[in-house]
């Protein structure tokens, strides 16, 4: 991908279907989009970086939204391409009660529109009919993703 189209590329739109994907988790297990249509809305926050100053803080704040994201029927993932190692070190150090997603490749990122050189930081909320319902590059706040719930 060209480096400019890579740079002007915009998240997927409200209202689309969003892409399946299974990928591991940090602790081995195996998490597949699919498995949550239906009965679960899904945040995926795409993030460059384990340990990182803004990437600790964005998913941080995720972590002490996590009631709300219960009460909303929503389940939280990280999503970056690091070391099931990496990912495991980081979630036990900032204690997220969510699991952090390993994404080899980059693949899902890419099918997200959140990939490149760098993964975009990203976040989707992806409601239980399937469909993007929340879709913002950087770091929205996330009472304000959390409300398009479906």
């Amino acid at each position: 991908m060209p480096i400019l189209s890579w740079l002007l590329s915009e998240p997927i739109a409200v209202g689309e279907s969003a892409p399946d994907f299974t990928v591991e988790d940090q602790e081995g297990r195996t998490v597949a989009l699919a498995d949550f249509r239906g009965r679960k809305n899904v945040v995926l926050v795409f993030y460059p970086g384990d340990d990182t100053s803004i990437c600790t803080k964005q998913l941080c704040e995720f972590r002490d939204h996590w009631q709300a994201a219960q009460a909303k029927d929503t389940l939280v993932f990280g999503v970056n391409p690091q070391s099931a190692e990496s990912h495991r070190k980081f979630a036990e150090k900032h204690h997220y009660p969510f699991p952090l997603l390993i994404d080899t490749g980059k693949k899902v990122a890419a099918q997200y529109n959140a990939g490149g050189l760098v993964v975009k930081r990203t976040v989707y909320l992806i409601g239980k009919s399937g469909r993007v319902r929340f879709a913002r590059r950087g770091k929205p706040a996330p009472v304000e993703v959390l409300n398009t719930a479906e």
